[in-house]
């Protein structure tokens, strides 16, 4: 493996973190001496993909729940290979065949509409202003999400189960960092 080859230090994190768990189920420590660039605090999402690029998990998290970018990135690559409810969990065989991406999540940021969403650049947020409990989200450059209007329907309807068109939502977007 070459250098170019070699995965970003966030995605052999969520390798090492779900290879561990996965197999001997022992949660992994954060490196230390803690990399600079996981010292941060930010949200995360850990995406697992078969080879033919179907989904195999996604779990993360909007904001930072935890004391550190590692943590993060630890226990939602665990639960993205272990308790994403579409999924059964990740078998010890599959481990070698996934395909892991890190998405690291700027704060999300009120709009008023999605007039300049894009929904290749920022990702969505849909927020019930009559149930708390209804929030739903879309990350960013999505193959089959092309247009702002598809990306509002998705994650109101199918993430944040807002069904009625005339409930009042807030909307939030975001950019994410993607790592491969």
């Amino acid at each position: 493996m070459s250098a170019s080859d070699k995965p970003h230090p966030f995605v052999a994190l969520a390798r090492a973190a779900i290879e561990a768990y996965v197999r001997e189920r022992k949660h992994l420590k954060p490196p230390r001496p803690l990399p600079p660039e996981m010292q941060a605090r930010a949200g995360a999402f850990v995406s697992l993909h078969l080879p033919d690029g179907e989904l195999r998990g996604c779990i993360g998290t909007i904001e930072p729940v935890r004391e550190n970018l590692a943590e993060e990135i630890i226990e939602n690559a665990i639960s993205a290979a272990t308790r994403d409810p579409r999924f059964p969990p990740v078998a010890p065989d599959e481990l070698d065949a996934l395909d892991i991406s890190v998405d690291v999540l700027t704060a999300p940021v009120p709009i008023d509409s999605i007039r300049d969403q894009d929904p290749k650049k920022h990702g969505l947020i849909v927020q019930s202003l009559k149930n708390s409990w209804k929030r739903g989200l879309l990350l960013p450059d999505l193959d089959e999400i092309d247009t702002a209007e598809k990306q509002l329907y998705y994650t109101r309807v199918h993430k944040a189960n807002i069904t009625n068109p005339t409930e009042p939502v807030q909307l939030y977007r975001f950019e994410v960092k993607r790592y491969h």
